[in-house]
């Protein structure tokens, strides 16, 4: 019976966390692609290339060295089917170094280097275990988790490169665990002010490595689970006079699947801006849904920090509700 309901549980986890039940649901690590906290989520996670604003190192890690002092966010998602997603993430650049300009004064740095680490939680509780009477036995739980940390070098005003270092843990069924390692690369270039372009290849060498020996004995097996790979390009716009920017980005999957995705942000007024975004148009199967998203984000200064409140409202295809993400960004 206990092989009964793990087998259960993965058809469950892997199926439903995302409420996504098309072609691409069956790629291994589904929670680590919704996105990353509510602005990325917001702006159809189209943020790979966007260098204003919050920044977020986890689509991208060369972006980390592009941060402006020391930032902390906090994000919590309220999904349906009794279902968990939550951020968490701290980042900060270093300044490496002096040059001297043209009258001989040491003044722009060499290089300048970015951290930026965080946290993915996810999970679903509340699944009922039952015997093979269909008599409730207990509730069981699953809980999928990801470690980062990127580290960039930009190496001048205009090329940043970087590397993220990934840790994937997934509690399935008591003694029935795995863990994984993996790498994102990326590079950014910044035309100029206003127009940027990214290239990021995302969970080389990701996967997970399940071993059931101890759950079934001389039953167990061995099985592997292989992320995909994804390769993104991506380009961003920033009209500065009228405070509108503009993302998008085109992400591959193993040469199977490719898929669009669009985000914009507009600042209406000093600290406040509304976002919009489309992520999941699968140019190659136009019968997979997209999932559009909308949000706000307001900054203010408080005792001299920066602090921000972003909320985000989701559609998510195939789930009985649509989901919203709230979260508090803090600069000091």
């Amino acid at each position: 019976m206990k092989k009964f309901f793990v087998i259960i549980l993965l058809m469950f986890t892997t199926s439903l966390i995302y409420g996504q039940y098309n072609s691409v649901s069956q790629y291994t690590g589904s929670f680590s692609r919704m996105g990353f906290s509510a602005r990325g989520i917001a702006m159809g996670n189209s943020l790979s290339s966007v260098l204003e604003g919050d920044l977020s190192g986890y689509y991208n890690p060369a972006i980390s060295s592009f941060q402006k002092g020391i930032n902390f966010s906090l994000g919590y998602t309220i999904l349906s089917l009794d279902r968990s997603l939550n951020f968490l993430s701290f980042g900060k650049s270093f300044e490496l170094g002096k040059k001297r300009d043209a009258e001989g004064n040491w003044t722009k740095p060499k290089s300048i280097a970015g951290i930026y680490a965080g946290i993915v939680n996810s999970g679903v509780s509340g699944i009922e275990e039952r015997d093979n009477q269909g008599i409730k036995s207990g509730d069981i739980s699953t809980s999928e988790n990801l470690f980062f940390i990127a580290v960039s070098n930009q190496f001048s005003d205009h090329i940043s490169v970087g590397l993220n270092i990934k840790f994937y843990y997934y509690k399935l069924y008591q003694n029935v665990t795995s863990t994984g390692v993996g790498l994102d690369a990326g590079i950014i270039y910044r035309y100029n002010n206003n127009l940027n372009f990214a290239f990021v290849i995302s969970d080389i060498n990701s996967k997970y490595k399940w071993n059931t020996t101890d759950l079934y004995g001389q039953y167990g097996s061995l099985t592997e689970n292989k992320f995909p790979l994804r390769k993104k390009f991506a380009a961003s716009y920033l009209f500065n006079q009228i405070g509108l920017l503009l993302a998008a980005e085109i992400e591959a999957y193993d040469g199977e699947n490719n898929f669009v995705r669009f985000g914009t942000e507009y600042n209406i007024i000093d600290g406040f801006r509304l976002r919009a975004g489309l992520d999941g148009l699968n140019i190659s199967n136009s019968e997979i849904p997209v999932k559009p998203s909308f949000g706000f984000g307001y900054q203010y200064i408080l005792a001299s920090h920066l602090l921000g409140i972003d909320y985000t409202y989701g559609v998510e295809p195939y789930s009985p509700l649509n989901f919203h993400v709230l979260a508090i960004n803090f600069k000091l």
